[in-house]
């Protein structure tokens, strides 16, 4: 991969970290919160590449240049070599017969050695085939073509946000809380999923009182069919993405598709189970109402590690 190439690659990889990062699209892979990261990440990819073209480009100016200079250089030392000739020829036209057949003689000898140098040349070539060789032994390795697959997934595959399969094979990152906010007026309140978890399996429904309470969030089904309403908690990126669960209880829909993502409304019940992956808690909640809803802007929930 030639300095060009390498450029190339560079100018579109963060041409699309740029994109990710001015759409939506980067929430699929980070927390929202990276996302001026992300912008000063791209720009310095593709001013990066402008320059590396920048410095190609003069490099190849500077190159031409010389190679103008040494071929105007060899035109005035061919002048005066053959000005000299002319000179040198006027000046011995009255030298004796004797010297000028000394003098053809030695003319005779040096191009018989001339032409065996060019024989020898010819036959044994250590200039420009070693030259050509060495070029070839340090040609960059095709391997180093693979810089292209990510950028290929970036601008090819948009993965879909963790769902339900994730969410069940792993345990509930349900933490305590060192407080609870104050809640906004209104009933039903509307709370975050691992907000309402935190104060059902902590505070025990204490500081929600008897209100109704709307939550969002994806259908997930354990292995005996049971419903659950998951969030995946977001410390960083995708990577370390964990899952926080409530129970479904009451007026549950007869038809849950996992994945699928619901509006619940409901109150707080003292009901709970132990998570099978890790024996963490899992509140519930008796639900009055559910309607289906889009995907959220941001599938992942931030809240429980700020």
């Amino acid at each position: 991969m030639n300095r060009q190439a390498q450029a190339a690659v560079l100018f579109l990889v963060g041409a699309a970290v740029l994109h990710a990062s001015v759409t939506d699209l980067y929430l699929r892979y980070v927390k929202a919160g990276l996302r001026p990261l992300l912008l000063a990440a791209g720009v310095v990819l593709i001013v990066t590449a402008l320059a590396a073209v920048w410095y190609e480009i003069r490099d190849h100016r500077k190159a031409s240049a010389a190679r103008s200079g040494d071929g105007q250089d060899t035109g005035r030392d061919t002048g005066h070599a053959t000005g000299r000739g002319f000179a040198n020829s006027n000046a011995d036209a009255n030298i004796d017969a004797d010297a000028g057949a000394d003098t053809a003689t030695a003319t005779a000898t040096d191009e018989h050695s001339e032409g065996q140098g060019i024989g020898h040349g010819e036959g044994h070539p250590h200039g420009d085939g070693h030259g050509h060789g060495h070029e070839h032994g340090h040609r960059e390795p095709l391997i180093s073509w693979l810089l292209i697959l990510p950028l290929l997934a970036l601008i090819l595959v948009a993965p879909p946000a963790l769902g339900s399969y994730s969410a069940m094979r792993a345990g509930t990152a349900l933490q305590a809380p060192f407080g609870y906010a104050k809640l906004p007026a209104g009933d039903p309140v509307t709370l975050g999923l691992v907000d309402y978890a935190s104060r059902a399996a902590y505070d025990h429904g204490r500081s929600i009182g008897g209100r109704q309470v709307k939550v969002v969030g994806f259908v997930a089904l354990d292995g005996a069919g049971a419903p659950y309403l998951v969030r995946m908690a977001l410390n960083c990126c995708a990577a370390d993405a964990q899952p926080v669960k409530i129970g479904l209880s009451g007026r549950i829909p007869p038809v849950l598709r996992p994945d699928t993502w619901l509006e619940v409304t409901g109150r707080y019940t003292a009901k709970r189970a132990k998570d099978p992956v890790n024996g963490g808690v899992i509140p519930y909640l008796q639900v009055s109402a559910a309607k289906p809803v889009p995907t959220p802007r941001d599938p992942y929930d931030e809240s429980w590690n700020n």
